[in-house]
């Protein structure tokens, strides 16, 4: 995806350029009157995208908990504090009901229903993390995945959830560098585990079961069995290969980019 983008404004750098030198050409301007206006405008766009890259995660993260807590105050806190209502009405009558949907349902007091909500989920994590808990839970999955429609989703949307909210996560114990997809093409990949055992009895060598993230979404990938010995363990920690792959081979570790320093400079000194 960054490749497509750079192509992409690569070309439009190109298109800009001749079409200002063909926009010279036709009105007698020379190259020198428009150089610096060029200049200004390229700066303003490097600039404008600059600050776009800088503030968009800031602003994505706020939008998504402002939407989150407005689905929760809109869905769940206001059935809530409807139910705060009637339970005070039910205790005493020292107010009315109008008074009291006024505090509760649309005043200062709705945020109670956002607060009774988190804690009730709490609760319920608490209760799903006890025997009893886990058991009624599988009994209640068993009969949703009897249900012919909910079946079909259920299953797909629960995988999703226990991938980014459980504790269940892929463990990898290293980075490493092996020939993929084909010869003299090097890919980064996360070890997992030892490969399949009749598949190394078979062979008669070491294996690594690899996962090959893919760019810019990790999540999705490859995984693939490669002989131990024609792997490369990287100085890497899991964090910096992860980010080398969302970023499409930008972000590099320090050592990573003291290297290619190193490389650069022989070739200014040639040119």
């Amino acid at each position: 995806m960054l490749g497509c983008i750079i192509t992409v404004l690569f070309r439009l750098e190109i298109a800009d350029y001749h079409g200002n030198r063909d926009f010279q050409k036709i009105n007698g301007m020379t190259p020198g009157n428009t150089t610096g206006k060029m200049q200004a405008f390229k700066n303003f766009r490097s600039y404008f995208f600059r600050g776009m890259a800088a503030l968009l995660p800031t602003i994505l993260t706020i939008w998504i908990f402002v939407q989150c807590y407005i689905f929760i105050q809109g869905k769940i806190s206001i059935h809530i504090n409807r139910g705060i209502v009637e339970l005070i009405l039910l205790i005493t009558d020292n107010w009315g009901k109008e008074f009291l949907i006024d505090f509760w349902v649309d005043g200062p007091g709705r945020i109670t229903g956002f607060f009774v909500a988190i804690i009730g989920v709490c609760f319920i994590g608490a209760f799903l993390a006890s025997v009893m808990g886990r058991t009624l839970w599988h009994f209640v999955e068993r009969n949703l995945m009897r249900v012919p429609l909910v079946r079909k989703v259920y299953p797909y949307i629960k995988q999703i959830t226990d991938f980014f909210l459980a504790k269940k996560s892929l463990e990898f114990s290293k980075v490493v560098a092996f020939e993929y997809p084909r010869k003299e093409s090097w890919s980064v990949g996360l070890v997992t585990g030892h490969g399949l055992k009749k598949v190394a009895d078979k062979i008669q060598k070491d294996f690594f079961t690899i996962f090959v993230p893919t760019s810019p979404t990790p999540f999705t990938g490859y995984v693939i069995m490669v002989p131990r010995a024609e792997t490369i363990e990287l100085d890497m920690s899991i964090e910096e290969a992860l980010r080398f792959v969302i970023s499409a081979g930008v972000i590099t570790p320090a050592e990573h980019l003291a290297f290619e320093a190193s490389r650069k400079e022989p070739e200014e000194t040639k040119s």
